[in-house]
């Protein structure tokens, strides 16, 4: 089931165009145009759910699989030295898009660790095709 008015159904669905850098029947992986640090991707299921707790058995299966193979990309490709899985629910968590979504973000020597709060930066749309390039490549 998809929500019509939800802006992540609209781009996991290709509706709006983003930087992918992965799909399959399921999912749609994006990189984040607000992103932590570079190579910030969402992993975003085609299908509706609001939050972790409304998300069915056969994507809760698949999205940590999908995670680590993104991850594993990451490294290759962006040459980062680890990542993050972020994922939030409610407001009170930090989600502001309610369409359950895990963030994947890479870390890299010498950067900051952890998943503190981030401070958004501005996302180049020539520099996220770059990215996307990087990660798709080493899928």
């Amino acid at each position: 089931m998809r929500d019509e008015n939800c802006i992540f159904c609209k781009i996991a669905n290709g509706e709006i165009l983003s930087a992918t850098v992965y799909e399959d029947e399921m999912f749609r992986v994006i990189l984040d145009l607000g992103p932590a640090t570079d190579g910030h991707a969402l992993i975003l299921p085609k299908e509706h759910f609001a939050d972790v707790c409304r998300l069915d058995e056969a994507y809760g299966a698949g999205v940590l699989p999908l995670a680590a193979k993104i991850g594993q990309a990451m490294k290759r490709g962006l040459g980062c030295d680890g990542f993050n899985l972020v994922q939030n629910n409610g407001e009170a968590a930090g989600q502001t898009v309610h369409h359950f979504h895990m963030h994947i973000i890479p870390r890299y020597a010498g950067g900051p660790k952890g998943i503190a709060a981030w401070e958004p930066r501005t996302a180049d749309s020539e520099k996220l095709a770059e990215l996307a390039e990087k990660i798709r490549t080493n899928i």
